[in-house]
């Protein structure tokens, strides 16, 4: 062969862009490709994507990843060898088993729609937010896919048409990429994995089954939903139509799950992945820690059919770094993403302002979807360099709450911690030593930010046998490369700063109900 004779790749679906890599047999990236695609808004707080465009971004971005490593030298049509997927999580859809379309757009996990649904089920339901936890380790919300699915039984009449005729299947965007890669309406998959059924609200942790009682509960028919796997192991090969046809499919994991095993992170260790949230999550090994601070419970990865199931703990925030195309999109104070670093650093603090990214609400460790975004403190001094620090130490703050809520859970000592970092926005120094000053902990940021595209190739390359787990876990290796800032903040400066963080978060609450109208 050319370069190269073994090949592994991954798709990676995120909430606004679609990528698919290949890595050589020494888990070295050697070319991607990358395609985003268009997030729908109908009202306010509803977030939707087109399931067709989703898989129509995949399929782009494989032909050309292909056709750039062909161009390089690398026969990745004889070499490829596994295909691994990860997939923005709890992003929920319905479609027809017999024509494979859509039967309405794909509801995103940051949709609030289904406030009202989170609302009935409290007030009917014994154990009230916390009635399934014991179950799935989550509480009612909007953010999962159960409360998604049930208002698509509820309010679109494709839905319930198909659901009746038994012609309707639900998934998460993994469960729906794997149906088409293998064959769609055809002879399709219907499968989902551990990780991304963990993050439905149906899932029994204990069991990793659908659980029997929430369905009940609920009313949703278990016949619509999918067979859950593991994290890594064969899952079937891809159909006549996409451009690596006949690869086999052998690893898949919600992106959270994804980067943890791309961060290696072992039992105790924890990871922060930067994207349009920002999500920590803490290996806790076998057993399932719940949680008295405002954490979920959830899988972190289970890699073979017949392996022992990582648990972990996670803190989900909304909004991170959705918050910098928010300046770059709705106010137009930097031009793009990438300049707020140079913005923020113009001046040496926010000038007293602090921002609280609550447009949906806040996740992990509030649960208040009655709070809505504020900047505060704002006076003649402030300047668009404030407010762009403001909003980078916002996405430090809620990283730093969700951390503080895990050592308090899992009985960490800080002092001895590090936290792994991941995702587009680390690239930012200021960030990341930002986030090492508020969090009082080193921060390591690896040479291979991507670790979530990372992690669905290791998994697919576990199952198919091209690299063992001495391999994948050779953290020594992993740190080589790695840039660690620590903390040089006082510890004065930084508990007023969080003094001043708590007290505007409080201010946030209670704020769902102002109107729209003038």
């Amino acid at each position: 062969m050319s370069k190269e004779d073994v090949f592994v790749s991954a798709i990676d679906q995120g909430t606004s862009s679609s990528r698919f890599i290949i890595y050589d047999k020494s888990a070295r990236p050697i070319t991607s490709h990358q395609v985003e695609f268009t997030q729908f808004y109908p009202q306010a707080g509803w977030v939707e994507h087109d399931p067709m465009e989703i898989l129509e971004s995949v399929k782009v971005c494989v032909a050309k990843a292909v056709d750039k490593a062909t161009a390089d030298g690398f026969n990745v049509d004889k070499g490829l060898k596994a295909i691994g997927i990860t997939n923005q999580r709890e992003t929920a859809l319905v479609w027809s088993k017999s024509t494979g379309a859509p039967l309405h757009n794909a509801i995103v996990w940051m949709d609030v729609r289904t406030t009202s649904i989170c609302r009935r089920l409290e007030k009917e339901l014994s154990g009230g937010k916390g009635h399934f936890v014991d179950s799935c380790g989550l509480p009612i919300s909007t953010y999962f896919s159960a409360t998604k699915l049930l208002w698509l039984m509820e309010n679109v009449d494709a839905v319930k048409e198909g659901i009746k005729k038994k012609d309707a299947l639900f998934g998460t965007v993994d469960t729906w990429l794997i149906w088409n890669l293998t064959g769609g309406k055809d002879g399709g998959l219907h499968v989902t994995d551990v990780s991304n059924a963990s993050r439905t609200m149906l899932m029994n942790l204990k069991t990793l089954d659908w659980d029997p009682a929430t369905l009940n509960t609920l009313g949703i028919p278990g016949e619509i939903l999918p067979k859950i796997v593991s994290n890594a192991e064969v899952i079937g090969n891809v159909a006549t139509g996409w451009p690596i046809k006949g690869v086999q499919i052998s690893g898949c994991l919600g992106d959270q799950h994804a980067a943890m095993l791309g961060q290696v992170c072992r039992k105790g260790e924890a990871k922060s992945t930067y994207g349009t949230g920002a999500f920590i999550l803490l290996n806790t090994g076998d057993k399932v820690i719940k949680s008295n601070h405002g954490l979920l419970s959830t899988i972190a990865y289970k890699l073979g059919s017949k392996a022992q199931t990582n648990y972990a703990l996670e803190g989900s925030v909304a909004i991170a770094g959705a918050a910098v195309q928010w300046l770059r999109d709705n106010l137009g104070i930097i031009s793009s993403a990438s300049d707020i670093e140079a913005m923020a650093s113009q001046v040496e603090n926010t000038g007293g302002v602090y921002f609280v990214p609550a447009f949906n609400g806040l996740f992990a460790p509030w649960w208040r979807d009655d709070a809505r975004g504020i900047v505060i403190g704002i006076t003649r001094y402030t300047t668009k360099a404030h407010i762009a620090r403001a909003v980078l130490e916002s996405m430090c703050f809620q990283v730093k709450d969700v951390v503080d809520s895990m050592q308090k859970d899992y009985g960490n000592d800080k002092k001895d911690g590090v936290l792994r970092v991941d995702g587009g926005a680390t690239i930012n120094n200021l960030l990341m030593q930002t986030q090492a000053d508020l969090s009082a902990m080193p921060v390591i940021r690896p040479s291979d930010i991507e670790t979530t595209a990372r992690g669905a190739a290791f998994a697919a390359g576990l199952a198919a046998g091209i690299w063992k787990e001495d391999f994948i876990f050779d953290t020594a290796e992993q740190m080589k490369k790695a840039t660690t800032f620590r903390p040089i903040m006082t510890e004065e400066v930084r508990k007023k700063k969080v003094e001043c963080w708590n007290k505007a978060v409080n201010r946030s609450f209670d704020l769902a109900d102002l109107s729209f109208e003038l």
